[in-house]
């Protein structure tokens, strides 16, 4: 059994400082012009200067480029990949092929991550990403924990599971707050993450799905937060590389406390696997003393089978 990798997002340089600080292995950044869902937007002097404070600590930095790129985005891509791969960040994180093209002839040594949200649902699409340049692939999060480990079984490349915080469950390239705001006469603000908005169901209206827009449209976020911290002994014996948490609208404090529960689970369990149970169980309480009280820690689909 193999230690994995502990990532976490990160808002601003100050939380990617603390985040490591706390445990983390590797952090993920990046800006909403080329990545999906990004925490927070770091510029490319930003940038340089989160991979030299990463570096320094030890830590990898890894950088989203997975947005749904379109014709006018092309324009930049070579520019931007070339100048991350000169301050030599530790991989790029993609979705679409335009950015394996690219970086074949701008940053050829560039390492790359596939991460294509619900398509990474089986190995042998994974290969093939993985034979084209990828090295790790970001595996879908409506995945059970039996297609993780198969999937695992036969991965030419990496592996990456999600193992705590929110889930995308819609996206698209309109922006529908703000086109609906106009719809009712107002003016249509800036719907950002600090706006704190939410929809609800019909029938379920105790249930909160948090919603934003950037400049890659609108997203729609689960109402209930992954919490794997109870089965992550079941990855380890996987020897899943690398588990992610997604901070995206939490703050900084709670990213912390949650870098720092599973930096302590993830080396209780390698030491001593047999008591794990018991441990996890105590962790658990730590994150659930700080969880919100409107987000319910759920196991996702760990344990049932999705269905398109």
């Amino acid at each position: 059994m193999k230690k994995p990798e502990l990532l976490c997002t990160a808002a601003s340089m100050d939380e990617l400082i603390e985040v490591i600080d706390a445990g983390a292995d590797a952090v993920n950044i990046g800006h909403e012009q080329y990545g999906l869902r990004v925490a927070g937007n770091f510029s490319l002097d930003e940038i340089r200067e989160a991979v030299e404070e990463a570096h320094k600590r030890n830590a990898r930095l890894y950088v989203s480029v997975n947005a749904v790129l379109h014709n006018e985005d092309l324009t930049e891509l070579p520019a931007y990949l070339q100048a991350l791969w000169q301050m030599d960040v530790d991989a790029v994180v993609f979705g679409d092929p335009a950015v394996v093209m690219t970086a074949r002839q701008v940053a050829p040594d560039l390492p790359l991550h596939w991460n294509a949200e619900v398509l990474t649902t089986n190995y042998e699409t994974i290969n093939y990403w993985g034979r084209k340049g990828a090295t790790r692939a970001y595996l879908a999060r409506e995945l059970n924990i039996d297609a993780i480990v198969e999937i695992k079984e036969h991965a030419e490349v990496e592996i990456q599971v999600q193992v705590h915080g929110m889930t995308c469950i819609f996206h698209s390239r309109r922006d529908l707050v703000t086109n609906y705001e106009k719809f009712q006469g107002k003016e249509g603000g800036n719907a950002g993450k600090e706006r704190s908005l939410f929809v609800t169901e019909e029938k379920r209206e105790d249930l909160q799905y948090p919603v934003f827009e950037d400049r890659n449209g609108t997203h729609i976020m689960s109402a209930e937060d992954i919490c794997l911290l109870e089965n992550l002994d079941e990855l380890l014996e996987a020897e899943i590389d690398s588990l992610k948490i997604d901070g995206v609208m939490k703050d900084t404090d709670y990213n912390i406390k949650v870098v720092s529960v599973y930096r302590r689970a993830i080396d209780a369990c390698f030491e001593n696997p047999d008591s794990y149970a018991e441990i996890a169980e105590q962790l658990l309480e730590e994150i659930e003393q700080i969880q919100p009280k409107n987000r319910v820690l759920t196991t996702g689909f760990l344990f049932k089978e999705q269905v398109y």
